[in-house]
Parts: structure tokens; sequence; C-alpha cells
């Protein structure tokens, strides 16, 4: 086993007298927790020496030949699922795994064993990775804003938060096996499993379905006008709104920043959800939307759709005024009845011959507040 790192003077530059004792006291800390020099240093040019104790609480504590000693699974191929799930690839003595890392693997086989192929199981994994980015980017953010303390000097914060997480971290076990149970149990509720499926021994290839983007006009302007936090917050209060208004069987997809993207075999609930979302952005004061509807066959891959639809929807969006809805004549026709249709002209869209009609839809006179 290597000998303890000695403190370097270097790590200790700039600080006051009360500064070096409490950093002293903190890296004899880590030090003893078993963080090498390099992990020690590399912490302190990256400002983040405060947090690093959390790092062993999450159980970071193995190398990739360290994990494959214990799983017999090739240390390659360990580094090449971490990259996968989107994260920088470990060097030979970075200790990133951990003992749920272990379990992983060992899971993975499992999977393996029953059918599934490697390709299949690489597309979860990137999947995965970027789903948990995000949320493991929420709850870290969320975390430091509720535990930090003004003057708080570094020993005092790690020590705090590193006790806190170490409480704290057990709890989000059942909370996320909950939320993704939920999830997988709407999906199988929304599948479709014929005599046609059953026959081919697959799935249906494609699905005939209504695509919706909603995005907030003039995001881009606002980027040079307002604070980055309150940015933010419209984005975030966009992404709670979108959630709020689908009724099914429409679905959102996703949210990225000042757009939203859904979708629904049955068009009408679609104009309806994407007219309740423009109706609830202005009521709060939201910067305004618009919205394209495109309706045809497309197919889903990793969660996410794509297709001609997809495609139209995005550019019909990227033509609709502030305020409305529009669609293709293929949603029109579909739901003609449903609401008041005004002609919107020909438009030339990319990937399309020949210029596209387009209809703006609002509510039914008999509908209307």
């Amino acid at each position: 086993m290597d000998a303890p790192p000695a403190i370097r003077e270097e790590w200790l530059d700039g600080l006051g007298p009360a500064e070096r004792r409490e950093r002293l006291g903190l890296l004899e800390r880590l030090i003893a927790q078993g963080f090498t020099a390099e992990e020690l240093g590399r912490a302190i040019a990256e400002d983040r020496l405060v947090l690093l104790g959390i790092e062993r609480v999450l159980g970071a504590e193995y190398t990739a030949e360290e994990v494959q000693e214990r799983t017999g699974v090739p240390a390659a191929q360990i580094v090449r699922a971490h990259r996968l799930m989107g994260l920088p690839e470990p060097g030979p003595h970075e200790r990133v795994f951990s003992e749920q890392d272990i379990a992983g693997l060992e899971a993975l086989g499992r999977f393996l064993d029953a059918g599934i192929d490697q390709e299949a199981i690489d597309e979860t994994t990137a999947v995965l990775g970027e789903g948990m980015s995000r949320l493991a980017a929420t709850i870290s953010g969320q975390f430091l804003q509720a535990f930090l303390r003004p003057g708080d000097s570094e020993q005092a914060a790690a020590e705090r938060l590193a006790q806190i997480a170490q409480e704290l971290t057990p709890a989000f076990e059942p909370v996320l096996m909950a939320a993704f149970t939920t999830q997988l149990r709407a999906s199988v509720a929304r599948g479709v499993l014929g005599r046609e499926e059953l026959a081919r021994g697959e799935r249906v290839a494609h699905h005939e379905l209504a695509v919706c983007f909603v995005d907030m006009v003039g995001f881009t302007r606002l980027g040079s006008e307002l604070e980055v936090l309150e940015l933010g917050a419209i984005a975030r209060h966009l992404a709670r709104l979108a959630a709020s208004v689908v009724v099914p069987p429409a679905r959102l997809i996703k949210t990225i920043g000042d757009a939203a993207m859904f979708i629904s075999p049955d068009p009408a609930t679609l104009v309806r959800v994407a007219l309740d979302l423009l109706e609830a952005a202005a009521a709060e004061d939201l910067p305004a939307l618009r919205a394209g509807i495109a309706f045809g066959p497309a197919v889903e891959r990793a969660g996410d759709w794509y297709g001609n639809p997809v495609n139209l929807a995005s550019r019909v969006t990227g033509i609709a005024r502030p305020g409305s809805v529009l669609c293709t004549a293929e949603v029109r026709d579909a739901c003609a009845d449903a609401f008041d249709w005004s002609f919107a002209g020909r438009h030339r869209l990319k990937g399309v011959s020949r210029p596209a009609p387009l209809h703006r839809a609002r509510r039914a006179a008999t509908s209307r507040p």
C-alpha cells in the first residue's frame, strides 16, 4: 500500500493564518480517507476541495482494475461503459467506481444472459447517463443551495456537507426506484403488442403521430438582457407549465431551454395542449410562445422521436407568429371541426418540394372562455 502523501506548501498558497489552519485540518482528514496527492492537487486547482469528501460518501473508492478483479469484467469494458454514460475516461489510478457500479455490472450480465444484446445495453446506458446527468446536476445544486452557510470555513463546510450527504443519500434510492417504476408502468400501458407484432416477432417500426414543438419567441435576445439566474428561472417555469398542461394521449417528450416537444396519436388533443400552454404562459407573463404541429409516421428511438413530422413541426414552429398555433394541412384535416381555422398561406419548408399550406388553429367560438 502506498504511503499517504505529504502536504505540499503549494496547496496552502495565498491563505491567511486562520484559513491555513483550516485547510491543513481538511487536508489531513482527506489524506486519512485515502485521497492521493494527484487528487488533492487537482481538487485545489479546480476549487472543489470542500466537496471532495462527498465523493467518498458516494462510494468513489475503486479503480477500473480493482472493479475488474471483483467482477471479472475487463477494465476496458468498464471504462467504455463509463464513457457511454457521458463521463470522462478515468485514469488507471483514479478511484471513480463504487459498490453500486459493481452491482450494476453484475446486473448487466444478467440482462445479457437473458438475451438483450450489447447494442441495446449500450443505447440504454447512454440514455441513462443523459437523464441521470440532468438529475444529478439538479440535486447537487439544490443540496448546496440548502446547506451552505455564510462565512463557512473550508473544514466546517466540508464536514457538514459530507455528513448531510451521508444521511440523505440512502433516501434517494426508493425515490428513484419509485419514479422509474411509475414511468416504466406508464410506458407499458402505452405499448402496443397485437397480432402483427406477434407474427413478426418485433414491435411496430413506426407510428402515425402528431408532433408539436413550442418555443419562446426572442429567447436568444433575452439572453443578452436578463441575468443568467432569471433566464434559468424562465426556462424552468416553461418546463413546469409544459408538464402541467399535458393530457392523455398526448405526452411531453422533452424540454430544452426555451422549447418543449409533445406527441400524440390524436391531433386534436395535441392542438388543445398547445393552445393551453400558450394561454397559460400568457396568463403568467412569460415571454410569448409559438407552436408548430405536423402529422405523419414517426419512429421512436431511445425515448426520442424521429421522422418527417418531427422535422416539419420544428420548421413550422420557426415561422409561426408569436401567440399562434400553426399546423400542417394533415393536422387541420384530422380535426377540422374541433377548432376555428384560418389559412396562413403556403410556405417553403426545408425538405419539402412544394410550398406547404399551413393553417392557424384557434379555439372554436363555442369553447372559448
